[in-house]
């Protein structure tokens, strides 16, 4: 295998992982498939690239970027799903009106920012040399803060009492709720650290492409597909399908061109749907 596809593969896959969390997350706690997911990954690489080209530390733009998109996540939530939920909307409605949602943030952007290309303001960085191989220096970033922002999730949801109270509910909000946990304090919870991962994600895949309208949709089908294949609702096997994905879709390239990368996870998503629909690990009934 090429070394340079793998390395490709564990960048996609870093960057699906923490997307993927997020939307599982919403699912296993919230009940909802959210189509607009791919488009707030968008949102908090424009506010990075915003923020960066203004002259700020890349870095702190990335945290710039998932205040503001955790921001808008939650004027989402005040505005759309409280709303549903309270009126007891089918899953049906609420995959609508996260479709609508999607459609509206990335004309949105296209409004304000315009449809062009945009790259962030960064030094120019030397490939890291390992023996005759050459890896792009922020391929390399972009693993290594996937993997610190997986550690710290991990530490949250087995540690933390949130965690654990996120936990409860994703098993059984009416048991959760009769037991004394505070779901509305859950759920805006769930918010925070959703907007929080899919903004880090979204400022990530810019280090190693264009900031563009739509890089955010085009990645929503491998984020279900990652979902899918850990099981829904599952956070840690999320982390593990988005890794498969990403893998199989930079080392399908040689044999089937970089064209049919969505193809790749559609193919798997519906392999896993028909053999084990539950997902490779347990997921949330």
């Amino acid at each position: 295998m090429d070394p340079q596809l793998i390395l490709n593969g564990l960048t996609v896959g870093s960057v699906l992982a923490l997307a993927a969390i997020g939307l599982t997350l919403t699912y296993g706690i919230l009940r909802l498939s959210n189509f607009a997911h791919g488009d707030f990954m968008t949102l908090g690489a424009y506010l990075t690239w915003l923020t960066n080209t203004q002259g700020v530390n890349i870095w702190l733009s990335m945290l710039i970027g998932a205040v503001g998109t955790t921001i808008a996540m939650l004027i989402s939530e005040l505005l759309l799903w409280r709303p549903m939920r309270d009126r007891r909307a089918s899953s049906t409605t609420l995959i609508i009106i996260s479709i609508g949602l999607a459609l509206f943030l990335r004309n949105a952007i296209l409004l304000i920012w315009g449809g062009s290309n945009q790259s962030y303001d960064l030094p120019v960085a030397r490939a890291l040399e390992f023996g005759d191989l050459r890896f792009a220096y922020y391929r390399i970033v972009v693993i290594g803060l996937a993997l610190l922002a997986i550690a710290g999730v991990y530490f949250l949801l087995q540690n933390s009492k949130i965690g654990k109270a996120m936990r409860a509910v994703a098993d059984n909000v009416d048991l959760a709720r009769v037991s004394g946990i505070n779901v509305e304090q859950v759920v805006l919870w769930t918010w925070i650290i959703t907007g929080t991962l899919t903004a880090l994600a979204g400022g990530m895949y810019g280090l190693i492409t264009v900031v563009r309208p739509n890089m955010g949709w085009f990645l929503i089908l491998p984020m279900f597909a990652s979902v899918i294949l850990g099981g829904i609702g599952n956070p840690y096997g999320a982390i593990a399908g988005a890794f498969v994905i990403g893998l199989a879709q930079e080392l399908s390239v040689p044999l089937l061109g970089s064209q049919y990368k969505l193809g790749v996870a559609l193919m798997i998503m519906i392999v896993i749907l028909f053999i084990r629909p539950q997902g490779l690990f347990k997921g949330t009934s």
